[in-house]
């Protein structure tokens, strides 16, 4: 069970990751030594597994981001898992249930390297792609 100043911390660190134990504690009232403290317990744990790193990936030349669907052909799942991890394309990847097997999001440069990446999936499976028009969650969106 997390204490209310683990909780805050959490907190603090999901809104940016790179924060200074310093920053934290001027946040929720704690030392830097206690945050360091709180984090390393909250790390020991296994409550904070990674901190992760977020890219602009329209910046870095890739303007679409999609996520696709994939309905895998009876005995290829196994042939599939190891190698779809490997597509540098793929930035999450899931195992699912229902209709699907895979639930993948995935960034490209444009249609047709689109195009070009659901070519080597549909040797899997068959591929239903959705565009991503905006992150709700994460996004600054004017609402007009």
């Amino acid at each position: 069970m997390l204490s209310d100043i683990d909780s805050q911390i959490i907190n603090v660190l999901k809104k940016n990751a790179r924060a200074s134990f310093a920053e934290i504690g001027r946040k929720i009232g704690l030392s830097p030594s206690s945050v360091r403290e709180h984090i390393q317990k909250l790390e020991e744990l296994g409550i904070i597994q990674a901190y992760k790193l977020k890219l602009d990936h329209a910046l870095m030349g890739n303007g679409l981001e999609v996520f696709i669907m994939l309905k895998i052909f009876d005995g290829k799942l196994k042939f599939i898992i190891p190698e779809i991890t490997t597509f540098p394309e793929v930035q999450e990847v899931y195992r699912i249930t229902g209709p699907y097997n895979i639930h993948m999001r995935v960034v490209l440069r444009n249609q047709l390297h689109l195009q070009q990446f659901i070519d080597k999936l549909i040797e899997y499976g068959s591929p239903t792609t959705y565009l991503i028009l905006s992150d709700l969650k994460n996004d600054t969106i004017p609402i007009n």
